[in-house]
């Protein structure tokens, strides 16, 4: 009994640790996001036809990719430099840059929309930009209330964040009769709705809210923020990318296709992406990072391997949920897909590692041969392949990515005793 008593004790001590109970908010933040875009495509398919599913999948992207590039890294800057500056000031700062960011990337987009994607040209009306450019800046500012909030340790915030942007779901139906907007429009409302609550919690959270731009921390924090500006971009770009891509070689219905599998496929990254984003706030707060990294790569791991096994057995029934022509077109590409899931968590731990030791432009260099390989890849493999070449591309892109961090490791010795920061 008395053995029992102490087990639970240390589980109980074990979900204590700020590591494990931020990465649990986090991940079940995450895994909400994920059932809420599962739930929403199912509905969405139901309503809306397979060619209306992928414009708007593109939309999405496109307006992902803007907040992405607006963004400029300050959501980096405001895990790193909230513990040692004016939360306040960061966070207000951080707000006024990316909302300017928002507006000038969102004009370059629809102006420059028949450029980027000729299908997508006709859909832009007076009306309609005003509307992205306004769910544009709605969801940038909602992405980084929702950092503040994982860097200030409330994640459980985080979370609330998220069950709210769940309200999508219930706009598909009256916003229907719009086609492929409908679908966006769903996406761009509730990030309306989630952003003025989270400016409700934010200020909860001991934020007070700023409309000045502190040049002080821009400068301090420029090179910081600018590296990983960039390697946010690599790193999360193909995402966005892709879709558009998918859109203009082989049509909206292969877009839609790619994109559903995708996003189920996405359900295996948000493991290693919450854990590794748990490990740099710990870090950036001074914790051991030697003892962090290793228990986040045994955590990752131990959650990651059971999940392939059942998706990779039962994942066409997941995307037959959705509607048997995404399983019929998108099984193939989802198996190959989900291996990415097993190599792409050593490159997100070492992302982490790498930002609290303030060693930028390592990350820069490997996210960019990532984004060079995948985007480049996927284009080839896609014309010889269809959309499972695709699949082809994010393995070998992430399997290159591990060689390339083994061959790094050992050849400048890093070991996890012979750096002050890595006790």
């Amino acid at each position: 009994m008395g053995s029992v008593i102490a087990q639970l004790k240390d589980l109980y001590n074990w979900f204590k640790d700020p590591l494990y109970l931020n990465s649990f908010y986090i991940l079940l933040t995450n895994i909400s996001s994920a059932l809420f875009g599962f739930i929403f495509w199912i509905v969405a398919a139901k309503l809306y036809t397979p060619q209306e599913v992928g414009i708007a999948t593109v939309l999405i992207s496109s307006m992902s990719l803007v907040v992405l590039l607006a963004k400029v890294g300050l959501d980096f800057s405001i895990i790193r430099y909230f513990p040692v500056r004016d939360k306040s000031v960061v966070y207000g700062t951080s707000i006024v840059i990316t909302t300017l960011f928002s507006l000038i990337f969102g004009l370059i987009f629809i102006l420059g929309a028949d450029l980027f994607s000729p299908e997508l040209k006709d859909i832009y009306t007076l009306e309609s930009a005003g509307l992205l450019l306004i769910f544009i800046i709605a969801n940038a500012i909602a992405n980084l209330a929702g950092i503040a909030f994982v860097a200030l340790r409330h994640s459980e915030y985080y979370l609330i964040q998220n069950l709210l942007a769940g309200s999508k779901i219930l706009l598909l139906l009256p916003l229907a009769y719009l086609g492929a907007f409908g679908i966006f429009g769903s996406v761009g409302i509730s990030f309306i709705l989630t952003t003025v609550f989270s400016s409700l919690l934010i200020v909860k959270s001991g934020i007070k809210h700023s409309f000045s731009v502190d040049k002080k921390f821009l400068a301090e924090s420029f090179r910081f923020s600018l590296g990983n500006y960039l390697v946010g971009f690599f790193q999360t770009a193909p995402n966005l990318i892709l879709p558009i891509m998918v859109l203009n070689i082989l049509g909206a219905d292969a877009a839609a296709y790619y994109y559903i599998a995708f996003s189920v496929a996405f359900i295996l990254f948000i493991i290693p992406n919450a854990i590794s984003t748990s490990l740099f706030v710990e870090g950036s707060n001074g914790g051991s990072l030697r003892q962090s990294t290793i228990r986040s790569s045994i955590a990752i791991y131990a959650l990651l391997i059971p999940a392939v096994i059942i998706l990779y057995f039962f994942g066409d029934v997941v995307l037959g949920l959705i509607g048997e022509e995404y399983a019929a077109n998108g099984f193939e590409l989802f198996r190959v897909m989900i291996f990415t899931s097993l190599f792409l968590p050593v490159a997100y731990v070492y992302s982490a590692v790498k930002r609290v030791q303030n060693r930028v432009r390592e990350l820069v260099l490997l996210n960019g041969l990532i984004f060079a390989l995948l985007v480049g890849l996927a284009h080839i493999c896609m014309v010889n392949y269809g959309i499972v070449g695709i699949g082809y591309a994010w393995v070998i892109s992430y399997v290159i990515s591990v060689l390339v961090i083994g061959i790094d490791t050992l050849t400048k010795r890093i070991s996890l005793t012979g750096d002050k920061s890595w006790t």
